[in-house]
């Protein structure tokens, strides 16, 4: 029995290590702020935000997480929607290479990462909506 609880921990670890690759950001937010934890391997990261007006507004980040704020007093109550645009530590070949004029053509590029998701606002704050259950 303890033969299989140290493998399966031994698989487990190189399974952690092997996804590490993997990137999975997770959604945070307090009354006023959206982020994102999980932030390994992502840089150059656009977050873009569509207020319920239809309003757009980008934050730009190039290490570390964007950071969404609240205006202060003009934040509309409703849904939010949001994109999430990144470069990965991943590399990917670059199939059909352009000569750019420059001495070297590139041959790879970081992967990219997006990501779409929503918040919503209430009163003039970020709520965690409510789950809805049936019984």
């Amino acid at each position: 029995m303890r033969l299989f609880f140290a493998v399966l921990a031994a698989f487990v670890s190189f399974a952690s290590l092997a996804g590490a690759s993997n990137v999975d950001p997770v959604q945070q937010h307090n009354s006023n702020a959206v982020w994102f934890e999980n932030w390994v391997g992502l840089q150059n990261a656009t977050l873009t935000v569509a207020a319920p007006n239809g309003k757009l507004t980008s934050v730009f980040a190039k290490s570390g997480t964007p950071v969404y704020e609240l205006e202060r007093g003009q934040a509309l109550d409703g849904v939010y929607r949001y994109e999430l645009s990144a470069s990965t530590d991943e590399k990917e070949e670059i199939v059909n290479a352009v000569n750019n004029g420059r001495d070297s053509v590139a041959t790879s590029q970081n992967k990219p990462f997006h990501m779409s998701g929503s918040f919503v606002v209430s009163r003039g704050v970020i709520i965690t909506p409510e789950e809805i259950k049936e019984e």
